[in-house]
């Protein structure tokens, strides 16, 4: 007598949730502002607004750029905030930190803007296993923005996984 053989998670309700479907596309870029600085420390007002006023941004087109000042300098608030306003027609998006600060920021943006309806009341599996780099903080903002909405959360793989969160 032939036994058929049954994918029981195929026909289940479970969910798998893969955050590297929605990893975002576009280079990281770490830029460092002691480039306009006098001897790497000293800001001068003038000569850092003209300095600013001869670099081509558009290289950023569709980037993520890190700001940091890889010197002991220390920065008017403004430094920053000045060289974002160039940035901003054309990067997706600017920090001010490191790249793995910057890979945070953009996962935790994703995670926000993730509609929740397709997970309500559903057991969901997180799944573990990526190629790319997601950082850490991506998974702890999707346990966040689901937990309150599905019936359950596990982590792994449909055939090895450790629950989470159980209603």
């Amino acid at each position: 007598m032939a036994h058929e053989i049954v994918n029981r998670v195929a026909k289940s309700s479970l969910v798998t949730f893969d955050l590297e479907e929605h990893y975002p596309e576009g280079k990281r870029v770490a830029l460092d502002l002691s480039q306009w600085l006098e001897q790497g420390v000293i800001l001068r007002e003038k000569e850092f607004r003209a300095a600013l006023k001869n670099v081509d941004f558009s290289v950023y087109q569709d980037t993520y750029v890190a700001l940091y000042c890889s010197t002991e300098a220390l920065l008017p608030a403004w430094a920053n905030l000045l060289v974002t306003t160039y940035l901003q027609p054309f990067a997706k998006k600017v920090i001010w930190g490191s790249l793995a600060e910057l890979e945070n920021a953009i996962f935790q943006d994703l995670v926000h803007s993730l509609p929740v309806e397709p997970y309500k009341d559903k057991p969901v599996i997180i799944k573990g296993c990526a190629e790319k780099a997601i950082p850490p903080s991506a998974f702890i903002a999707l346990v966040e923005k689901l937990q309150p909405h599905v019936k359950s959360l596990m982590y792994g793989e449909a055939c090895s996984s450790v629950p989470l969160y159980k209603k």
